[in-house]
């Protein structure tokens, strides 16, 4: 990555960048609870809903990632947020993740949220868990055998949870 790193929000004209990261990662499926063969529209539509704001990390013009964040549950709830995060295969190991979380914890304090929740970490996501963690998450639930995950069968999602 030559350039630096910049986050703006998704536009009509992304949806081919954002699909060539989608794709991979939920046709792998062992990270998300998506069905691998969610269709094209089904899976902009999935990431890029009304219900949340959806961010393009890029640098030099390339896409690197991209994350939403939406508010986890309504009512009572709605203090806290939820996110999801995709890398492109190029750019995985590069520290996009870790910026992206940096960019979606201040959205989110900016927002007014008070916390932040990732509701169905795949046990075997470890890349993620990692991050999630040293960002100061911690994991106050597990759900065991949650995920039947295409290689290893059934494996514990995490629910990780960290105020800001």
């Amino acid at each position: 990555m030559a350039g630096a790193l910049t986050l703006r929000p998704v536009t009509s004209g992304d949806e081919n960048a954002l699909w060539a990261m989608l794709r991979p990662v939920f046709r792998a499926g062992d990270t998300y609870a998506v069905d691998p063969g969610i269709s094209r529209a089904d899976a902009l539509a999935y990431w890029t809903g009304a219900d949340r704001g959806t961010w393009l990390a890029q640098a030099d013009g390339q896409p690197l990632g991209s994350y939403y964040l939406k508010t986890n549950h309504p009512g009572g709830g709605a203090h806290v947020c939820n996110c999801g995060f995709v890398t492109a295969p190029a750019a995985r190991g590069l520290g996009i993740a870790r910026q992206m979380l940096d960019h979606a914890l201040n959205r989110a304090r900016s927002a007014g949220f008070l916390a932040m929740q990732f509701n169905f970490v795949v046990a075997t996501n470890t890349r993620a868990i990692d991050i999630w963690t040293r960002a100061g998450f911690d994991t106050v639930g597990r759900l065991p055998a949650a995920f039947r995950h295409p290689q290893q069968g059934l494996v514990d999602a995490l629910v990780m949870y960290r105020q800001l």
